[in-house]
C-alpha cells in the first residue's frame, strides 16, 4: 500500500489533536453526558470513520479502504461487547456517575498505548515469520469457540488476585474524592478506590487487545490500517457507553455473533498461513495452492451481516425484551435517576 506520507502524518495529528480535545473537555467539565449529548457524539465519531474511510478508498484504493472498513467494523464490534463488562466494573466499585467518562477517558488512553504495542510486534512478527497466522488462526478459533460457550461470566463477581494484594498492600480509603486518585485521610495521604479502577480498567484493555489485535491482523497486514481502524473503534466509546447503558445484554445475540466473526477470520487466517506455507512439515515447506484467499469484499460482508442479523434477532426475541438486568447496573441507574432529580 503506497498512501502519501502527508495523509499518514496528517491523520495521526489529527486523530491525535480530537483525542487531546476529548480529554481535556472531561478534566474541565466531568458530568454525565445527558443521551442527546452522547448520540450526537457517537454520530460525530461514526460519521469521521466514514470520512477517513472514504479518504481511504481515494488515496489507497477500494481493497486497502474496504479492508479499513472491514477492521474497523469488527474491532468497534468488539468494543461493544466489551462495554458490558467496563458496565460491571463501574457498578461494582460504585464509581460516582459524574467521574465514569474520566475513568473511560483513562481507559481508552491505556488501550491505545497497548493496542500500539501490541501492533508494532504483530506486524514485525509477521513480516518475519509467516507461520505466525497459522498460531493467529488457532487462538482465534478458540477464542470464538470460548465466546461461544459465555464462559467465565460467573467469574466476574471475583476479584483479581492483583487487586486484592494492592487493597492489602497500598493505604487506601474507603470513598471516592472526586475524580482524585489520592486524598487526605485524617492526615496522611492515600490513595482512593480510583486508583483500583484504573487498573482493573487497565488489565482489562489487556485482555482486550490479546483478542482484537490477531483479528484485525487477519483482515490486512498494513499496520497504519490496523491502528487507526483501533482508534476509531475506542473514539466515542465512553460516550457509547452512556447511551447503551444497561440496555447492553438485550442485545442477546450479540456474543454469539462475534464468535462467528471471530472463527471466520480465524479460519481465513489458517487459509492464509497454508497458502503462503512455509513450514517444512507441512507440504514439504511448500505453499499450499489449493487454500484458497478470502477476499476483502467477502469479509466485510460476513462481518456486517452477522452483526446486522444479530442485532435484529436480539431486538425481536422475546427474551432479549423479558431480560432483567444486573443488580447492580438496576442500583447504578437509580442512584442516576436520584441525583439527577435533586439537581
Amino acid at each position: 500500500m503506497q498512501l502519501p506520507v502527508w495523509f499518514e502524518v496528517g491523520s495521526f495529528v489529527v486523530l491525535g489533536i480530537i483525542l487531546a480535545l476529548d480529554l481535556l473537555l472531561v478534566l474541565r467539565r466531568p458530568h454525565e453526558p445527558s443521551m442527546k449529548e452522547a448520540g450526537l457524539w457517537v454520530a460525530f465519531y461514526v460519521a469521521l470513520a466514514m470520512v477517513f474511510a472514504g479518504a481511504m478508498f481515494m488515496f489507497a484504493g477500494p481493497e486497502f479502504g474496504g479492508q479499513f472498513v472491514a477492521g474497523w467494523v469488527t474491532e468497534y464490534s468488539l468494543s461493544i461487547d466489551n462495554l458490558f463488562v467496563f458496565i460491571i466494573i463501574m457498578a461494582r466499585f460504585a464509581v460516582p456517575r459524574k467521574y465514569q467518562q474520566e475513568v473511560l477517558m483513562v481507559g481508552i488512553i491505556i488501550a491505545l498505548i497497548l493496542r500500539g504495542i501490541f501492533i508494532m510486534l504483530g506486524a514485525i512478527v509477521i513480516e518475519q515469520f509467516s507461520w505466525v497466522f497459522y498460531i493467529f488462526g488457532a487462538f482465534l478459533l478458540w477464542t470464538a469457540w470460548k465466546q461461544a460457550q459465555d464462559e467465565g461470566e460467573d467469574e466476574e463477581d471475583r476479584e483479581n488476585p492483583l487487586i486484592e494484594k494492592l487493597r492489602k498492600v497500598i493505604p487506601m480509603s474507603e470513598k471516592f474524592d472526586g475524580g482524585k486518585l489520592r486524598t487526605v485521610v485524617n492526615g496522611k495521604k492515600v490513595f482512593t478506590p480510583m486508583l483500583i479502577v484504573f487498573v482493573t480498567i487497565g488489565m482489562t484493555d489487556l485482555l482486550f487487545a490479546v483478542d482484537s489485535i490477531p483479528a484485525i491482523f487477519g483482515l490486512t497486514q498494513s499496520a497504519f490500517i490496523v491502528f487507526t481502524a483501533n482508534i476509531f473503534a475506542l473514539m466515542g466509546l465512553r460516550q457509547l457507553y452512556f447511551l447503551l447503558g444497561g440496555l447492553m445484554n438485550r442485545l442477546i445475540y450479540l456474543k454469539h455473533a462475534l464468535s462467528v466473526i471471530l472463527a471466520f477470520i480465524g479460519v481465513k487466517l489458517v487459509l492464509h498461513a497454508m497458502h503462503m506455507n512455509e513450514l517444512p512439515f507441512i507440504n514439504g515447506g511448500h505453499h499450499i495452492e489449493w487454500a484458497p484467499e478470502i477476499p476483502t469484499y467477502v469479509s466485510l460482508a460476513v462481518i456486517v451481516g452477522t452483526i446486522i442479523i444479530a442485532v435484529i434477532a436480539s431486538l425481536v426475541s422475546s427474551g432479549a425484551q423479558k431480560a432483567k438486568l444486573d443488580a447492580r447496573l438496576e442500583e447504578d441507574a437509580r442512584k442516576s435517576k436520584s441525583m439527577s432529580d435533586a439537581e
